[in-house]
């Protein structure tokens, strides 16, 4: 069942990605679903805490796309390793890399949290530092 979820979120991920629809990824999410990363200071619950969540994510930047280079699934977890590259929306080069792990009961995300190097990602969507990929993952 992770696995398809897994899956699942990669392509609602993408479509968040390119066309802004936050709805596919929400409807993944439990109704006690809990939404996080390392930089929101509030865990996010429920799908409406993962549409806005989510819309808040894809509002920090103009173009955004997501690589995912490892895919690790076990029953009721899944790890995704990825790689995302874009434009802040002061148009300045993003590149960032990170983990996702998502836990998952009765066929829903019931918790999701991203972990990724916080500081690298703020200076490049302040333009203070060049856009490079990651080399460590904080949390």
């Amino acid at each position: 069942m992770s696995k398809e979820i897994g899956e699942n979120f990669v392509a609602a991920l993408r479509e968040l990605e390119e066309s802004r629809n936050v709805e596919k990824i929400a409807s993944l999410y439990a109704e006690n679903a809990e939404i996080g990363n390392v930089v929101a200071p509030k865990k996010f619950i429920g799908r409406d805490g993962a549409r806005d969540f989510w819309t808040k994510y894809r509002e920090t930047f103009s173009e955004i796309s997501s690589e995912f280079r490892n895919k690790i699934h076990t029953e009721n977890q899944s790890a995704l390793e990825w790689t995302t590259t874009g434009k802040s929306n002061g148009e300045k080069d993003i590149i960032y890399s990170g983990v996702t792990i998502l836990e998952i009961e009765n066929g829903k995300i019931s918790r999701s949290c991203a972990y990724f190097n916080s500081e690298n990602l703020g200076k490049q969507i302040q333009g203070d530092a060049p856009p490079k990929e990651n080399q460590a993952v904080s949390a």
